[in-house]
């Protein structure tokens, strides 16, 4: 086996459940993939220049990154989406041209797939039955958009922040994952409230024996009831 094609193996592996290229044969997911290099990213790297994203379409392989906006009046962040392994970015550059107004922060040490815009998007028009590997991923992504307005505009903060655990429940494993070790001041970006508010939250469902919390961690501890609480806040929302 070549030292080239090593990485190609390996990255192939690592993005099995990528949603945009898992239906892919495995010629097209090679020639797909020989677009990228790696890149790392170290914790805390801020994505502020939306010329970077609009000429460059990324995969992530390891880490997470928040996708975010900020009020220009206030300087109030609101996360938008938490991007981990197999998402990619940024997909509406790729689908409309335009450039984006959003940012991004690594909240860990990352790993990515970098390539131009231009060469994907001659990919795609070269291939163009690969498209249909986008629409699915970019309507989960607006689902989960659409349902993200709706919590923001309808339902009060205990029912955002009760609604957030659930979601992010491994429900195989009944692991609290991806927002599990966050501090306070980024689960409340994700739910459009603050620090203070949030900590209050968290300690009511503390002392309900729902969740545990520890210095750098958050852990589930009565699944059942974190569900239960929050059938009960939409029933009579």
């Amino acid at each position: 086996m070549g030292k080239k094609q090593e990485p190609m193996i390996k990255n192939q592996q690592r993005l099995k459940d990528c949603e945009l290229i898992r239906k892919m044969d495995s010629k097209s997911m090679e020639n797909f993939l020989a677009l990228f290099h790696e890149e790392r990213w170290p914790k805390n790297t801020c994505i502020l220049n939306q010329e970077k994203l609009f000429y460059h379409f990324y995969i992530i392989l390891s880490g997470r990154i928040k996708m975010y906006q900020v009020d220009d009046i206030n300087g109030k962040e609101l996360t938008l989406f938490l991007l981990t392994q197999n998402d990619v970015f940024d997909l509406y550059c790729l689908l409309d041209g335009t450039k984006h107004n959003v940012y991004y922060e690594c909240l860990d040490d990352t790993k990515v797939l970098a390539a131009p815009m231009k060469d994907i998007r001659k990919w795609l028009k070269d291939n163009p039955e690969h498209y249909e590997q986008i629409l699915p991923y970019a309507g989960k992504q607006l689902r989960m958009l659409e349902d993200f307005v709706s919590d923001i505009t309808f339902a009060d903060i205990s029912t955002r922040l009760l609604s957030l655990l659930v979601k992010n429940v491994n429900h195989k494993s009944q692991n609290l994952e991806l927002i599990d070790d966050l501090p306070n001041k980024e689960i409340a970006n994700l739910i459009r409230s603050t620090r203070a508010v949030v900590n209050r939250h968290l300690q009511k469902l503390k002392q309900l024996g729902s969740i545990k919390i520890s210095r750098k961690k958050m852990e589930v501890k009565n699944l059942k009831l974190l569900i239960n609480l929050l059938a009960e806040k939409k029933k009579y929302k």
